[in-house]
């Protein structure tokens, strides 16, 4: 009788699991197509095959749109430095020599997923206080971890061991999703062509200091 009930508990984890992760998709798909204003939540429950209470069981339409960026931009919720993630899983390990061009590729994975939902996060956050200040602690780990990066690169000999943390401001608007938009979305760079670009210039600030300008 105890097997069963284990059983059983299981089993209703499993499910939960599973219609959170429907809700999560079909709010990540409608987020990007229609915008935040034009979501809904029954619209999000018609997409993801449930019942609107289902959808509101998931969280507010902020803590969606939220988890829907997380999941899509890292591979997984939960607001962790992107190297904790299934994106960034292992980065740390890789060899000297292979360091910086994977991390180009987890920026360039990361943007390529979540720049359309960093778009609907930037203009949610401009009518939503919840999505404002989510918004606000995104950014600070965003910032965290381009410092963590830039150690790493001192560590490992690729930046100055007196490169100001100044650097990690040019590294953050380097592999930012709106670089991304710009030059693939929309002027029709190849993946290809902006990882290239990115290895280049991330390789040159580094090897320079960055920084401000004198």
């Amino acid at each position: 009788m105890a097997e069963r009930r284990v059983y059983r508990s299981e089993l209703r984890a499993q499910q939960a699991e599973e219609t959170r992760r429907r809700v999560v998709r079909a709010a990540a798909e409608l987020f990007a197509r229609t915008g935040y204003q034009s979501t809904t939540l029954a619209a999000i429950a018609r997409t993801a095959g449930v019942s609107t209470e289902t959808v509101k069981g998931q969280g507010s339409k902020a803590a969606l749109l939220l988890a829907a960026f997380e999941t899509t931009f890292a591979g997984s919720e939960g607001r962790t430095s992107l190297v904790d993630t299934e994106v960034g899983a292992g980065v740390l390990e890789v060899p000297d020599e292979q360091f910086l061009p994977a991390v180009v590729e987890i920026l360039a994975t990361a943007n390529e997923r979540g720049h359309a939902l960093w778009t609907v996060v930037l203009a949610a956050a401009l009518s939503d206080p919840l999505v404002a200040d989510a918004l606000e602690q995104i950014l600070q780990r965003r910032h965290a971890d381009l410092l963590r990066l830039l150690d790493e690169l001192r560590r490992r000999g690729i930046a100055s061991p007196d490169a100001p943390d100044s650097v990690a401001a040019e590294l953050s608007f380097l592999g930012s999703p709106e670089a991304w938009q710009q030059l693939v979305v929309q002027s029709g760079w190849t993946r290809e062509a902006y990882t290239a670009w990115l290895l280049r210039s991330v390789t040159a600030a580094a090897a320079r200091g960055g920084g401000e300008p004198d």
